[in-house]
C-alpha cells in the first residue's frame, strides 16, 4: 500500500511533495508558523495542517509501525458473509478492493473533480475565470478547464490539472 502524498504551497509557489513525514523534515526549517504555507492532500484535494515545531507527534492508536488504523464500517451481513470466504478474511479483501480503486486510473477516478476543486477553492478563488475552470471542470472539459486557468501560476494550474486526473501533459 502507499503511503498519502501532500503538496505544500507558499502563495501559489508549489515547494513540496511527499508524505506527512517527508513534507514536515523538509518543511521544518521555515518554523513551526510559515506565513502563506499552505498544504492539501493529493488523495483528496483538502487543506491539511503539518507539525513544523521539531516535537514528535503523539503516537497514534492501532498498529502505527504498519499504517494501520482501526475504524468501524457498516456493511450489510450478505456483505459480511462474502468476505468472511475471501482468502485472508475481510480485513484483507476491503484493502484488495481499496487498493484496486485507488489503482485505478485518475481519469476514472469519480472523485477528481472534487479533489480539484477543493483545491482550488482553497487556493484560486479570487483569480480571473475561476468560475468558468470549475464549470468545465465538472463538465468534463479538460481542454476548458485548462483554458480557465490560461494566464494562472504555473504550479497551481499544474496541480490542479494533476488532481483533476488531467495532468499538465494531456490539457
Amino acid at each position: 500500500m502507499t503511503e498519502e502524498t501532500f503538496t505544500a504551497f507558499q502563495g501559489t509557489k508549489r515547494l513540496a511533495s511527499g508524505t506527512r513525514g517527508s513534507l514536515e523534515t523538509d518543511l521544518a526549517p521555515l518554523g513551526p508558523h510559515p506565513e502563506g504555507l499552505l498544504v492539501f492532500s493529493d488523495l483528496t484535494g483538502r487543506e491539511t495542517d503539518l507539525n513544523l515545531s521539531g516535537t514528535p507527534a503523539p503516537a497514534p492508536r492501532g498498529r502505527p509501525k504498519m499504517g494501520v488504523k482501526a475504524r468501524e464500517i457498516t456493511l450489510l451481513p450478505r456483505h459480511w458473509d462474502w468476505l468472511a470466504g475471501q482468502r485472508g478474511g475481510a480485513s484483507a479483501a476491503l484493502r484488495r478492493i481499496v487498493d484496486d480503486a485507488m489503482n485505478a486510473a485518475p481519469s476514472d477516478d469519480p472523485r477528481a473533480p472534487d479533489r480539484a476543486y477543493r483545491f482550488l477553492s482553497a487556493i484560486a478563488g479570487n483569480l480571473p475565470r475561476f468560475e468558468e475552470a470549475i464549470r468545465a471542470l465538472y463538465a468534463g472539459d479538460m481542454r476548458g478547464f485548462a483554458d480557465a486557468m490560461d494566464g494562472w501560476p504555473d504550479d497551481l494550474r499544474d496541480h490542479a490539472l494533476t488532481l483533476a486526473g488531467a495532468g499538465p501533459q494531456n490539457a
